[in-house]
């Protein structure tokens, strides 16, 4: 099999070579090179180089905050017990990861089939953005042995963070099952796949139980402090809906992201059945975007509006709020809507990425900015912005290494020799 040029790594798609030799996973894990020749192409990448100056910084720094403890890393206190860990890391990531049973959905139930090449990756955006939750969380609580206590040691059946627990660890399993036929053609296990396959469509129908579910628990924890978060931000009537629909949005737009970012940067990998549908699946997920937006944008109104928060609008704060729904929702929805009546797919692409910036301003207020709002604005300490860069930039590396070499982007080719 002839090397990508310009790339330099082979890209296998099958589980033999031209010569009708098996290729070993050793060669799949090192994309046919030597680990010598896979190392300096590494090195000869300048995108690695910032990744490594980033581990460089970040790594004594996480090791220095389970030393010292969370305080000496971050600003953290009784009063903003949520810092960038978890505004960043838990509720922006976890919205952002919502493609998982989306495609799941829209595929193995709904049986659209047409949105077969880009499931996969919508399945390994929704693994991975939970994964790394969780590894927020872990750093943020500082104990991993203690992850268990709230599933089966302090249980706690009534409360939020006891459902989040078990919905969080039951469908990362469920998103790991349904990724097992990617890896099982890649090492060659056709039992593995044959057996996923034979029950895929309770793996969707409980993704889709469990995902929705969390979704909303997560706005459900904010009424725990119902006084701390401002008011237009918060509705205790509708903060799990809140969360939820904008976690649809929010899901597709990171979908759309991430595949034009394949499309850029790792066109050699894609496939021509990916390339070529990539147009006319992004503005049909741009069409699902845009609808989940008019019913997120409703509902907001409903809620200040059942709240009787139109005198907040008119303060400093009303205008921040303002600023969110029209550059996170008003302006995406008119760029999807346009989008998808003139079948542009740049537009889409365009709309996504604001999209996915204004997911993340929602959360970060709601969890950090619009906090404890009547006391102080708290600043994140330098190390915490460290450590949430340095575990985001693993969070690349990971899904770039899968990418790379799992049948994502890509069709497997028969496990037959050629």
């Amino acid at each position: 099999m002839n090397k990508v040029a310009g790339v330099g790594y082979v890209p296998i798609d099958t589980n033999y070579k031209e010569n009708n030799e098996k290729w070993s996973v050793k060669e799949k894990i090192f994309l046919g090179l030597s680990p010598a020749e896979y190392f300096r192409r590494q090195a000869a990448n300048p995108f690695n180089w910032i990744l490594w100056v980033i581990y460089a910084v970040g790594v004594p720094v996480l090791i220095a905050r389970f030393i010292f403890g969370l305080g000496w890393a971050t600003h953290s206190s009784y009063d903003y017990p949520w810092g960038l860990f978890l505004s960043w890391g838990l509720f922006t990531m976890v919205p952002l990861s919502a493609s998982g049973f989306m495609m799941g959905t829209t595929v193995e139930l709904f049986g659209r089939k047409d949105f077969k090449p880009i499931e996969r990756l919508g399945l390994l955006n929704g693994l991975l953005g939970y994964f790394f939750a969780v590894v927020f969380l872990q750093v943020d609580l500082g104990q991993p042995w203690r992850l268990i206590y709230p599933m089966f040691v302090s249980l706690g059946p009534a409360a939020v963070l006891f459902l989040v627990a078990w919905h969080v660890a039951t469908y990362l399993s469920v998103q790991i099952a349904e990724l097992v036929p990617a890896f099982s053609e890649w090492m060659g296990l056709p039992r593995a796949k044959k057996f996923i396959k034979s029950i895929v469509l309770g793996l969707t129908v409980a993704g889709i139980i469990l995902s929705t579910l969390h979704q909303g628990a997560l706005g459900a924890l904010f009424t725990y402090a119902p006084g701390k978060l401002h008011p237009l931000w918060f509705s205790a009537e509708f903060m799990w809906i809140h969360f939820l629909t904008s976690a649809i949005f929010g899901g597709l737009s990171m979908l759309i992201v991430v595949s034009t970012l394949s499309k850029w940067f790792l066109s050699w990998r894609c496939d021509e059945n990916f390339l070529g549908s990539l147009d006319k699946l992004t503005l049909g997920i741009a069409k699902g975007a845009s609808l989940a937006l008019i019913t997120y944008l409703v509902i907001k109104a409903i809620a200040v509006a059942h709240d009787n928060e139109w005198g907040y609008l008119l303060t400093g704060w009303g205008q921040y709020f303002t600023f969110e729904i029209v550059v996170g929702t008003i302006v995406p929805l008119i760029l999807f809507t346009y989008a998808v009546r003139n079948q542009n797919a740049g537009v889409a692409r365009f709309a996504a990425f604001i999209t996915v910036l204004g997911i993340a301003l929602n959360r970060m207020n709601t969890a950090l900015v619009a906090y404890n709002w009547k006391l102080y604005q708290e600043i994140p300490h330098w190390r915490e912005f460290v450590i949430a860069l340095m575990l985001y930039a693993t969070y690349v590396v990971v899904y770039r290494a899968i990418l790379v070499r799992m049948p994502i982007l890509y069709t497997w080719k028969s496990d037959t020799t050629s």
